[in-house]
């Protein structure tokens, strides 16, 4: 691809780093800035460094949040005794979309997965066996996607906490096998999660 500008050249190639973006559409959105008022662009450009010094991960869950404990967290309406474990940010997103889930969640920033050389202590397990040892935690909903990278992840939990006082469930497969959680339709993920099963009967399924 040629270019008639280094600065518009920069400008693509930084776009193009985004994921799902190459360079002819990362071209298209960069031309179509050029084309707004310059205001439009400087608000996008605030608004994406203010978000990246300001964001912050919520100290009890790890949820993006503006302060300290997220709003769910914080929220005393919300049933604190049922955890949901996801995988990122964009999983809570999504079962918070389906309504039917008024518990609160632990966002474990990724899957377990030796080939990519992500092991426990690389994501916010310890953090969830502490809080289920020391709070008064009922249930556990393992949400994570229908992988095997997912169920090894469920699996290592289940192994650490085994001998807590917690009831461990998983949600209903009516997520396919191999599907990632946030691509799945609301109605779907919504039955899925008040449908959940416990945990053990997804291990003689296996």
């Amino acid at each position: 691809m040629e270019f008639s500008s280094k600065l518009l050249e920069k400008a693509v190639n930084e776009m193009a780093q985004l994921p799902g973006i190459g360079k002819r559409t990362a071209l298209r959105l960069v031309l179509h800035l050029l084309k707004q008022p310059s205001e439009q662009t400087q608000f996008l450009s605030q608004a994406l460094t203010t978000m990246r010094e300001e964001i912050k991960f919520c100290k009890s869950c790890h949820n993006i949040s503006d302060v300290d404990v997220c709003e769910i967290c914080s929220n005393e309406k919300r049933n604190h005794s049922i955890i949901c474990v996801v995988e990122d940010v964009r999983d809570v997103m999504a079962i918070e979309n389906t309504g039917q889930f008024k518990g609160i969640y632990h966002v474990l920033g990724g899957k377990i997965s030796p080939i990519d050389g992500v092991g426990p202590s690389q994501l916010n397990i310890n953090s969830l066996i502490e809080k289920v040892k020391n709070d008064k935690v009922e249930e556990l909903i393992f949400a994570l996607s229908s992988t095997m990278e997912g169920d090894t992840t469920n699996f290592y939990i289940y192994k650490q906490i085994k001998d807590c006082p917690v009831k461990t469930s998983t949600i209903a497969r009516g997520i396919s096998v191999g599907d990632e959680l946030e691509y799945a339709d609301e109605v779907t993920l919504g039955r899925s999660i008040l449908h959940r099963i416990p945990f053990e009967n997804s291990l003689k399924n296996n």
